[in-house]
């Protein structure tokens, strides 16, 4: 099975090691990451998707992404 998350927050280099701790966890990237400003904070946000495949199961939608 095929499992998506879509990883945002703050350019910042907690964003960074966010996604980089995604990756060492066997997550990949999938696509391009987004860049845009957020005009409510006046700040720049960063958002980057990433999968992983795990062992066929059950779909649970109120089991946490990490957790497969």
């Amino acid at each position: 099975m095929l499992i998506y998350r879509f990883l945002s927050g703050e350019d910042d280099s907690a964003f960074c090691h966010k996604v980089t701790k995604a990756l060492v966890d066997g997550w990949q990237l999938h696509g391009s990451p987004t860049y845009g400003y957020d005009a409510v904070t006046k700040k720049m946000r960063c958002g980057q998707a990433v999968t992983k495949t795990v062992r066929d199961q059950p779909y649970d939608p109120d089991k946490k992404l990490t957790e497969y």
